[in-house]
C-alpha cells in the first residue's frame, strides 16, 4: 500500500475576528479597541464583521510586545510604531542608496 501525502491547497488570506482572537490569544473587545486605535488594520464587511489580512497576526505580535515589554499605554504604542516604520524605512533608503553608489565606484 502507498502512503499519500496532502497538502493545504492555500491559507486563508483574511480571518474572521474570532479565528484571528485565538491566533493571537488577545480577547475580540480588545481587538476592536486596538482597530478603532488605529493600532491594527482590518477591514469591514456589509454585515460591519471586522476581517484580518494573516499580515496583521504579526502587527498583533508587535502591539504585545511593546505593551509587555515596555509595558507602554496604547497610545504610546501607536507613536512607537510609527516610529519604528519611519526608520526601517529610512535605513531601506540608505541601504538602497549605498548599493547604487558602491556599483558606480
Amino acid at each position: 500500500m502507498k502512503a499519500t501525502t496532502t497538502y493545504a491547497l492555500a491559507r486563508p488570506s483574511r480571518l474572521g475576528l474570532d479565528t484571528y482572537a485565538r491566533l493571537t490569544g488577545v480577547h475580540p473587545e480588545l481587538i476592536r479597541r486596538l482597530v478603532s486605535l488605529g493600532l491594527l488594520e482590518a477591514t469591514r464587511d456589509a454585515g460591519g464583521d471586522l476581517w484580518f489580512e494573516t499580515i496583521e497576526v504579526r502587527a498583533m505580535s508587535r502591539v504585545q510586545r511593546l505593551r509587555q515589554g515596555l509595558n507602554l499605554n496604547y497610545a504610546a504604542i501607536g507613536v512607537v510604531i510609527d516610529l519604528l516604520d519611519r526608520i526601517e524605512q529610512l535605513e531601506r533608503m540608505h541601504r538602497h542608496r549605498q548599493a547604487g553608489e558602491d556599483r558606480w565606484t
